[in-house]
């Protein structure tokens, strides 16, 4: 496996540095094992396909485009409320 550069802020690479030294790891082992748990885009659009068809086989739930949106609509309204308290 080759090796790759990236540039990022020095005060970024500190903290993860930090962060891998805290849990027993190189800051190259750290990066190369939390890149295997990250998903990307098409994974996560993936994975919320698959689990909308599970719940909808398992119990018929299958919202339409608008009902989502008034869902989503109605949590960010109550993640509001509870962040201004």
């Amino acid at each position: 496996m080759s090796d790759a550069n990236v540039r990022i802020p020095e005060e970024a690479r500190d903290r993860l540095a930090a962060v891998a030294a805290a849990e027993g790891l190189s800051l190259r082992a750290y990066l190369a094992r939390l890149a295997e748990t990250l998903l990307t885009p098409a994974e996560r659009a993936e994975r919320a396909a698959q689990a909308l068809a599970a719940l909808k086989e398992w119990n018929g739930y299958a919202p339409t485009a608008t009902e989502e949106q008034e869902l989503d609509s109605e949590l960010d309204r109550r993640l509001a409320q509870v962040s201004d308290q």
